[in-house]
């Protein structure tokens, strides 16, 4: 068997034609765009493209099958050069057992189980050619037809403080709105950590996912996770989601949660930092609170507080390289140039390689991004934190 690095949550920002798909991502963010950009640039093994029900989105890859640029695969997946792609889409609900909206995502094998999927979904969405689209059906309806076309169904970015199992959809527990026994696994988010979240006790017996949910070319691989496969196709994604026949999540390179845009509890008009009871920010007197994720896996952990912990992989604090405060586009074609793709960056090449291609101070803090010793300021309220100089 073999590692191999996986980002599973990219979206589309636009078809091939220019129409929107992620509103909100980039229009330099096509199929096209993504496949090329996570093969030769980032160094990816597989990725989960999370928008391909959308009919356009489906036409362009199935006219990449035709012309052979892309084969779909024995195991499940397509290939594209030394990529493995995972189609998906990413669904939001909000049925009578919701508090607030949830985004889900769902992984088939291939483009017929694909169109099958999309073909459903239309009847139960407004709109089937946009991303994230709210469903209208519950939540266990839409879990059952995901597992009977032989799909993976994940939460996404579980603890956000909006559109997320639990910043806004359940109260306690994810039964009061899903099936447990038909979740494959779980993305935690770019505002926690495994370290953050062991004392949750329902989680125990789940995978967790590290991803990028890229909203542009340049956040693919932002976080990532390295798998141990046999090959990297839908069918050992699937055992390695199960920890089956020596298959697994061997590392989970993500963020520091400080780092993240909701980490903290702030206020909703001027983002101060704010004390978990506070009624007003004291900086403003507003009243518009936005709890954080360190605060509402604070509120979830009781359940779980002096239980043994379940083993899991090491979870590696990695700043991306696109936060690293001086290496702009000029250094980063420079290493790409040298080193090929920022998967060799990160992983491959030592401090003194990175010296002879940037300068030294710019070589040590790449060096300490990747092993995670840079200092941070805290994000919270939809603002990133910050890398200290």
């Amino acid at each position: 068997m073999k590692e191999y690095y996986a980002d599973f949550h990219i979206h589309i920002g636009r078809t091939r034609s220019g129409k929107a798909v992620k509103i909100t991502g980039a229009k330099t963010l096509t199929f096209s765009n993504i496949i090329e950009v996570a093969s030769e640039r980032k160094g990816l093994d597989m990725i989960g493209v999370i928008d391909c029900h959308s009919p356009e989105v489906i036409e362009e890859i199935e006219a990449g099958i035709h012309n052979g640029e892309i084969t779909e695969m024995e195991g499940g997946g397509l290939h594209y050069r030394n990529l493995t792609i995972i189609p998906g889409s990413e669904i939001e609900i909000y049925d009578h057992n919701c508090h607030g909206p949830i985004h889900v995502l769902a992984y088939f094998p291939n483009m017929e189980v694909m169109k099958r999927f999309s073909s459903w979904m239309s009847n139960y969405v407004k709109n089937i050619t946009l991303s994230s689209q709210r469903i209208y059906c519950d939540g266990r309806k839409l879990q059952e037809i995901v597992k009977s076309l032989g799909g993976l169904f994940i939460p996404a970015h579980v603890f956000t403080p909006f559109k997320s199992l639990y910043g806004k959809g359940v109260k306690e527990s994810l039964a009061e709105v899903f099936d447990p026994k038909l979740i494959d696994a779980i993305e935690l988010g770019l505002s926690s950590d495994t370290y953050l979240v062991e004392d949750i006790k329902e989680l125990k017996s789940y995978t967790f996912l590290t991803n990028s949910d890229a909203h542009s070319l340049g956040k693919i691989a932002r976080e990532y996770q390295m798998l141990l496969l046999q090959e990297p196709s839908f069918t050992e994604l699937e055992k390695a989601l199960k920890e089956e026949e020596g298959r697994k999540v061997t590392a989970n390179y993500g963020l520091n949660p400080l780092l993240g845009k909701y980490h903290q509890t702030v206020c909703g008009s001027c983002l101060h930092k704010m004390a978990i009871n506070a009624e007003a920010c004291s900086e403003c007197g507003g009243k518009k609170i936005i709890k954080g994720v360190s605060t509402r896996i604070a509120e979830l952990s009781v359940s779980g507080k002096g239980e043994e912990k379940r083993s899991r992989p090491q979870y590696i604090h990695q700043v991306p390289l696109d936060f690293i405060p001086g290496l702009g586009p000029k250094s980063m074609d420079r290493l790409l140039g040298a080193f090929g793709t920022e998967m060799n960056i990160l992983h491959e090449v030592s401090l003194e390689q990175l010296s002879e291609v940037v300068p030294l101070k710019l070589a040590h803090f790449i060096d300490s991004a990747r092993k995670g010793i840079l200092g941070f300021d805290a994000g919270g309220g939809g603002k990133y934190g910050k890398v200290k100089m």
